[in-house]
């Protein structure tokens, strides 16, 4: 045998075994996502879809405290609490924005809007501590407010300083509390003319996590994790998690906002994502969100470590089926990006393996990488119908939101957003490595913050 002929049998067996490897764990983990499409549909959950009247606004409408951390968001602040303090279409709130002693910069825009609905929270240490430190402060100064002020909040609202509010989310919560513990409206990422890929991405994601994956994990009993901005907790709720140190987020936490929605699941409180039609849409937080790959990786590595890795360390395997199976498919998360990268591999060596079998002449007798009615061709036929699929139902959502336009993007885009938390799953592992070895420690790394010029409320 040439050494030719010896190199292409290696080839082709390695081929052979990374492609059934492949084939097989990416099976499961698409068959995993196809449950939940199931589940969407058989549980009636694509019928509370958007379909969900805006509630009348009560006469004794109760009253919210809004608050917003804020560490180096000078260019954006400003402008959020104006659109913010204009838009909201509501008679009882207060806004507390959290800054930092060495951040003068921001907490001079917070002071310039001028509003005596505003407080401004000094924090203790200086910035950055985690986000979690910095809500905390928040939380006490708005407990220290209601004693001040002789009322008592129906619940805190958790916002960010880029977010585009809804001028009739709180009316939203009101109608929805106490019956829910915590209320999670839709995140809706702002389309990006200028970043249509990496920022893009982001719209195909969010319209299917918050238009099927956390409605049937409400539907089926789990657990409803917050999104950290558009959520309503109920005041009582969050006295209980604050516990005797008056802290109800855990300052060592990376994604406090993930574990809240279990803190509360775990005290029997009950969270919901609810979507309700306004004027102009669906009522939701609109944001932009990362527009360059260097900060798309670096959010996506700190959503991965916080909630699949560090999570797991945090919330461990809680009773109830539904909780675990759903904890799994978020841990899933750090696999299966790497395993999306490993099916890329993959037929980019089949693509090899068949320019080898036709410059060696002899390799053209070696067996079939893919045998005729051989498992592994069903498996392969099976992952092909599976990905059209879920390829189809993630335009259809996208479409659903932004348009046709996306929709028919959303099926390239889907190779951007894979590549992207697949470099991000590796720099997670590396990052949990490190923190559980004692070499970092957790820290408020968050990414330049956008608010848009001229913010339209529609979809």
């Amino acid at each position: 045998m040439s050494v030719a002929v010896a190199l292409a049998a290696a080839w082709h067996v390695a081929t052979h075994e990374v492609l059934a490897f492949t084939a097989c764990a990416l099976a499961v983990s698409i068959l995993d996502d196809i449950v939940v499409d199931l589940l969407f549909v058989g549980l009636g959950a694509r019928r509370r879809i958007g379909a969900t009247p805006l509630p009348v606004a009560a006469l004794d409408r109760g009253w919210m405290a809004i608050i917003i951390p804020a560490w180096d968001e000078a260019g954006v602040i400003g402008a959020m609490l104006r659109h913010l303090l204009h838009r909201l279409d509501y008679p009882h709130y207060r806004v507390f924005v959290g800054v930092y002693p060495n951040d003068p910069a921001t907490r001079a825009c917070v002071e310039q809007v001028a509003d005596p609905r505003i407080t401004v929270v000094l924090c203790a240490r200086p910035g950055p501590t985690t986000k979690a430190d910095c809500l905390n402060h928040l939380w006490r100064a708005a407990v220290a407010h209601e004693a001040a002020a002789g009322l008592r909040f129906k619940a805190i609202v958790l916002h960010d300083a880029e977010d585009v509010v809804d001028p009739r989310e709180l009316d939203v919560f009101d109608a929805h509390l106490p019956r829910l513990a915590m209320v999670q409206l839709p995140v809706v990422p702002l389309v990006d003319a200028t970043s249509r890929w990496i920022g893009g991405h982001y719209l195909d994601e969010f319209a299917e996590a918050h238009g099927k994956d956390v409605v049937v994990r409400g539907a089926i009993g789990a657990a409803v994790p917050s999104a950290g901005v558009a959520c309503a907790i109920e005041r009582t709720m969050l006295g209980v998690l604050a516990g005797p140190d008056n802290a109800p987020f855990d300052p060592a936490s990376m994604t406090e906002d993930y574990e809240i929605g279990h803190r509360i699941a775990a005290l029997g409180g009950r969270g919901e994502l609810v979507r309700c039609r306004g004027v102009a849409g669906t009522i939701a937080t609109r944001e932009h969100f990362p527009a360059t790959l260097d900060t798309a990786i670096r959010q996506k590595t700190r959503w991965l470590l916080g909630i699949a890795l560090d999570g797991w360390d945090r919330i461990g395997w809680p009773p109830g089926v539904a909780d675990r199976y759903m904890l799994l498919r978020d841990r899933k998360t750090i696999i299966a990006p790497l395993l999306v990268g490993a099916g890329y591999l993959a037929g980019a060596m089949v693509v090899i393996d068949a320019g080898v079998l036709r410059l060696v002449p002899a390799a053209r007798h070696f067996a079939p990488l893919v045998p005729a009615g051989s498992l592994l061709a069903v498996v392969l036929t099976v992952n092909a119908a599976a990905l059209g699929w879920r390829m189809g139902l993630r335009a259809a959502f996208t479409a659903s939101i932004h348009g046709w336009r996306e929709g028919v993007r959303a099926v390239p885009r889907t190779v951007v957003g894979n590549w992207i938390n697949a470099v991000a799953a590796v720099r997670a592992l590396r990052r949990y490595v490190r923190i559980r070895a004692g070499r970092e420690a957790p820290r408020w790394d968050k990414t330049a913050h956008r608010f848009p010029g001229a913010v339209a409320l529609g979809e």
